[in-house]
């Protein structure tokens, strides 16, 4: 995985569009305003463990499986110490699992030998983690420790933002620094669990409702 940090400095946006990806945010806010993070998680390195998982998995299915996982390892220098194999099998549902495994292990040995057994909790340590990038650590760092660093770009983050044309650009990297200069740094992570759960029930990638949707007269990509 990379290790390439973006500052929290950006290029000034348009006021236009500035304007309306504040009128977006305050629509998702009314639209879902118990949004939250839908992992099921005790410890921040549960909530690394299963935000590993979650990649090109649904949530739902990860929630299935991490209560056994963390009932046999429910912390770091257990999880760093299983057996392969067996981790292989309690993370198999959730998709290219011998990987996720590998990676599990591989990042919660550093957390033991490099941090003290304790999930760090800046950027910079963070992506120093095997498995972790930048939407794994801004999951972490804003769910686990309160601190917005960045904006959680996942797939329906990415969709829905160039959609709503607040970007361009198809690298993750790249849209997060265009949405960190255009939203408040203390909703730039709330805004990515509200443009999630919009995608999940409007915004959908094969068969977008647009006729439904009430962020249609602020989306140029709206049928209307």
């Amino acid at each position: 995985m990379g290790t390439k940090v973006i500052p929290v400095t950006t290029k000034r946006k348009s006021p236009a569009k500035k304007q309306r990806a504040l009128e977006i945010l305050s629509r998702l806010k009314r639209l879902y305003p118990d949004a939250t993070c839908s992992l099921t998680y005790s410890t921040p390195v549960q909530l690394l463990v299963a935000t590993i998982l979650s990649a090109q998995c649904t949530d739902e299915r990860v929630n299935k499986v991490t209560p056994a996982l963390f009932s046999r390892f429910p912390d770091a220098a257990s999880l760093a110490n299983a057996d392969l194999t067996e981790l292989e099998n309690l993370v198999r549902s959730t998709g290219f699992y011998r990987n996720k495994a590998k990676n599990i292990q591989a990042a919660c040995r550093m957390i033991v030998s490099e941090f003290d057994s304790v999930v760090p909790n800046q950027m910079e340590q963070l992506l120093k983690l095997p498995g972790v990038a930048r939407k794994t650590a801004n999951v972490v760092l804003a769910h686990a420790y309160g601190i917005n660093a960045g904006v959680t770009v996942d797939t329906h983050v990415k969709r829905l933002s160039q959609r709503l044309g607040l970007t361009e650009h198809p690298d993750p990297i790249r849209i997060e620094k265009d949405l960190m200069g255009l939203l408040p740094q203390p909703d730039w992570e709330n805004w990515s669990i509200r443009l999630i759960y919009h995608g999940r029930a409007v915004c959908k990638a094969r068969s977008p409702a647009c006729i439904s949707c009430e962020l249609a007269d602020l989306c140029p990509a709206a049928d209307n």
